[in-house]
């Protein structure tokens, strides 16, 4: 048998080296990515805007244009309807109708502001009431459906919201005005 030379010490060593396994660089990685990472920053992120971004809900009023009232409308119609019309002052409510200015009080005909401010709030329930007694004062005005507001260019919108609720039913749910409209000051 032959016999077996025996290795020196560096070729031991270049074979023990070779054997071992390697480790590899990111880049020898076989093309993998670990993206472990970026998802944790991902999920991070989500969740930060998740529970910052502030939620809004929104309301709408449904209103329509007021109706055109052309050359074809009889004298006789045009007496027999309210054609109430609410303007939000900075010091209260003006009410006008078909026969003019409502008096203070809700009295009557008459100047000055039909529902004056109680210290410094609107009187809402003072608006719901006169406008429930405006409609009530004639038969002719029951079947009337449609107001109108108006309001300073200062007014703030939940202020007019407000005067809107106030027009469409009464405190114990009875309907007033439902078809609310809009004018604008000139």
């Amino acid at each position: 048998m032959e016999q077996v030379q025996s290795l020196s010490a560096a070729q031991r060593a270049r074979i023990r080296r070779l054997s071992q396994p390697r480790e590899l660089s990111p880049d020898e990685e076989g093309g993998e990515l670990n993206i472990v990472p970026f998802l944790d920053i991902i999920v991070n992120i989500l969740i930060f805007v998740l529970a910052t971004v502030a939620v809004t809900f929104t309301a709408t009023i449904t209103t329509s244009p007021p109706a055109s009232r052309g050359g074809g409308v009889r004298k006789e119609m045009e007496s027999t309807a309210l054609n109430l019309t609410v303007i939000i002052v900075n010091d209260g409510f003006s009410i006008k109708a078909s026969g003019g200015n409502v008096a203070p009080g809700c009295a009557g005909v008459g100047a000055g502001l039909a529902i004056p401010k109680r210290g410094q709030e609107y009187d809402y329930a003072a608006l719901n009431a006169c406008v429930s007694k405006l409609k009530r004062s004639n038969p002719d005005f029951e079947s009337e459906t449609q107001a109108f507001i108006s309001a300073n260019p200062g007014t703030p919108y939940q202020e007019v919201v407000h005067v809107a609720d106030a027009l469409r039913t009464t405190a114990n749910g009875e309907t007033l005005f439902d078809e609310i409209n809009f004018k604008v000051s000139r």
